[in-house]
C-alpha cells in the first residue's frame, strides 16, 4: 500500500498547525511550527495571497487527514460511514477517527504518537478485551478494554509514554489505569470534548459539492 515516507514536520508547516506527529519533538523547542511557521519550499513565505473557499475547504480536510495519517480513499471510506450513521455527518467523522485503535492506544498514552502505535498494532504488541489484535484501523467499541499484552507490558517505548500520560491532556471519553497498564473506552463522545482543531463543517461542505 502506498503511504507517505517524507518528513512529518513538513506536513505540519503545510497546514500551519501542529499536527502531533513526531511524539515528544511537537512538545520541545525544536518543533518545526515554532521555528519555521510558513509553508515549506523556496517560495513557501510568499504563498497564500489568495485564499479561495475551496482553498479553506480542502486544507482542513488535509489537515485532518494526516494528523490521521490516512490515505484519500482511507478517508474519503470513512467519509461515506459518516453520512450514513445517524447524527451530525462532520461529528460522526471525527468520532470513527477517534475510535481507531492505532488513536486508542495513542490517547491512552501507550504510545507518544499514532505512528508509533500503528507500529506497535501491527507487530501484535496490544490485545482488545483479552483478544490480540494487529489491526490499526479496528473500530473500538464502548466498554472496550485496551491493554498492551502480557509479553509486552514492560516494552521500553511502552513505559516511556506512559510516564507522560496526563501531562499532555487527557479526554474524558477514555479512562486509562496506567498501574494496571490498560485502558478503557467508556463512552461516545460529544463534539465539544474531542480535542481536534478542525472546522469539520467546511470538510462537509467539501465532499457535497
Amino acid at each position: 500500500m502506498a503511504r507517505y515516507t517524507g518528513p512529518r514536520c513538513k506536513q505540519c508547516r503545510r497546514e500551519g498547525t501542529k499536527l502531533f506527529l513526531k511524539g515528544d519533538r511537537c512538545y520541545s523547542d525544536r518543533c518545526a511550527i515554532d521555528k519555521r511557521n510558513y509553508p515549506p519550499g523556496e517560495h513557501g513565505q510568499a504563498r497564500y495571497s489568495r485564499r479561495s473557499n475551496y482553498r479553506i475547504q480542502l486544507r482542513e480536510k488535509q489537515k485532518l487527514r494526516r494528523m490521521y495519517q490516512l490515505l484519500e480513499r482511507q478517508f474519503h471510506n470513512y467519509y461515506v460511514e459518516s453520512v450514513r450513521l445517524k447524527g451530525v455527518t462532520g461529528t460522526n467523522l471525527l468520532r470513527l477517527l477517534e475510535q481507531r485503535l492505532d488513536n486508542m492506544v495513542y490517547r491512552m498514552g501507550f504510545a507518544p504518537s499514532r505512528a508509533t502505535a500503528r507500529q506497535l498494532i501491527l507487530h501484535n504488541h496490544f490485545e482488545v478485551n483479552g483478544k490480540r489484535i494487529n489491526i490499526p484501523s479496528y473500530q473500538v467499541k464502548v466498554g472496550d478494554r485496551i491493554a498492551p499484552t502480557e509479553k509486552s507490558k514492560n516494552l521500553l517505548v511502552i513505559e516511556e509514554a506512559l510516564k507522560a500520560y496526563g501531562s499532555r491532556g487527557t479526554v474524558p471519553y477514555i479512562s486509562v489505569d496506567v498501574g494496571k497498564k490498560e485502558g478503557i473506552y467508556v463512552e461516545e463522545p460529544a463534539r465539544d470534548v474531542m480535542p481536534i482543531p478542525i472546522e469539520e463543517n467546511l470538510i462537509v461542505e467539501l465532499y457535497s459539492k
